[in-house]
């Protein structure tokens, strides 16, 4: 059995509230976890995918800012022993390697971006460096709410996706 397939198993037989706190770690939407542990059992990552998705295409914006709110700033490290601190300081990798000033302007900028918009800035960092991620940043500031809101879904369901991979993952 691979390790994909136990962790299938593993996520189709606990009780619905242990499934909903697990993928809680993958999008910390309570509408979005217990639709998907809903949806189960799973036949493969194929069909939790796209439970995942369908759950993600029904979520309300207040669901996405209770999502967003278990994300912390670009820039910022989460001290946590959790899975998803882990996941978080992986995912942000690129920012450990910045100079001094990408790093000041990443924090200059969440706090503009904050202010403008609410809610704290949402982009998927995995595989992107600290002056990739600012420049996308300058650039989203110039949006207006609702083109930012269909960003910020789309790179929430990158990041919600990338970390179903990783659910997976486990022994």
């Amino acid at each position: 059995m691979t390790g994909t397939s136990r962790a299938l198993k593993w996520l189709n037989a606990l009780p619905a509230h242990q499934a909903e706190h697990e993928l809680r770690s993958c999008c910390a939407s309570a509408a979005w976890a217990e639709a998907v542990a809903a949806a189960r059992p799973f036949t493969d990552p194929g069909a939790l995918a796209a439970a995942a998705a369908a759950a993600f295409e029904a979520l309300r914006w207040r669901d996405v800012e209770e999502a967003l709110s278990a994300h912390p700033r670009i820039g910022d490290r989460p001290e946590g022993a959790g899975r998803e601190s882990a996941w978080s300081r992986a995912e942000q990798s690129g920012v450990g390697d910045a100079d001094g000033e990408v790093v000041a302007a990443l924090r200059a900028g969440n706090i503009a971006y904050e202010q403008r918009f609410g809610r704290v800035f949402l982009i998927c960092a995995s595989g992107r460096s600290a002056g990739e991620m600012l420049d996308a940043l300058r650039v989203r500031l110039g949006n207006d709410e609702e083109t930012e809101r269909r960003t910020v879904r789309a790179e929430l369901a990158k990041i919600v996706q990338l970390r179903l991979t990783k659910l997976l993952e486990r022994p």
